[in-house]
């Protein structure tokens, strides 16, 4: 499992295992967790980066609608992964 570092806005850095990427509505996510297996904290995050960008930026998904729709996604593509 891929694990990748962030980059706060307060330059506090955080890692997380990328567990799945998709691409909706012409938006690219990804579905990140806290833990390599097991339980443990999962966030859906949107890619907000702009095409001149070296760097890929990213943003937690906080619109039920939208987070509804990208985590049935990822639910359909990850067969043992429950998301609530």
């Amino acid at each position: 499992m891929e694990k990748i570092k962030f980059t706060l806005d307060t330059k506090e850095n955080v890692e997380f295992y990328v567990l799945e990427q998709t691409k909706l509505g012409g938006n690219q996510y990804i579905l990140v967790t806290d833990v390599p297996e097991g339980d443990g904290e999962a966030l859906v995050l949107k890619e907000v980066t702009g095409p001149e960008s070296k760097e890929s930026v990213y943003e937690i998904v906080e619109d039920d609608t939208e987070l509804s729709a990208v985590a049935a996604v990822f639910e359909s593509l990850l067969e043992d992964v429950e998301l609530t």
